[in-house]
């Protein structure tokens, strides 16, 4: 892959309305639950709210967010340093948006891209979204 396809192919990534987030609102909708999408009012706009819980849903993917898993762990062999800050930023960012969430009262759970092939995470977040 060239250069500037790589680049072109980059920046044709989207920051919503991802697979793994449509999958999630998806199963969500199926179960009954109802929601708003991407609350620009919020810290981080969060992808999945829940007004009347006080509940947020973010749907992280692993590589964007640092992930401790096999596609959170890989590393790019072009321009190391740059998507090394890059992806340290995005998880300092994602820290403190969660962290003033919470201090505005707001419960916070991520669900990570590699957990929603396996679909552990639906048991989860139906435990969370009905504490």
């Amino acid at each position: 892959m060239t250069d500037a396809h790589r680049s072109w192919h980059m920046s044709q990534v989207k920051g919503r309305d991802t697979k793994p987030e449509l999958a999630v609102r998806s199963t969500l909708h199926k179960l009954g639950y109802r929601y708003r999408l991407h609350r620009e009012d919020l810290p981080g706009t969060p992808d999945i709210v829940f007004p009347s819980r006080g509940k947020v849903i973010l749907v992280n993917g692993c590589f964007w967010h640092g992930h401790n898993c096999k596609f959170g762990r890989s590393q790019p062999k072009t321009n190391v340093e740059f998507w090394s800050a890059k992806i340290e930023a995005n998880r300092g960012r994602d820290k403190r948006n969660i962290a003033k969430l919470r201090r505005y009262g707001w419960r916070v759970m991520v669900i990570w891209e590699c957990r929603i092939k396996k679909e552990a995470w639906v048991d989860a977040a139906v435990r969370y979204l009905e504490q």
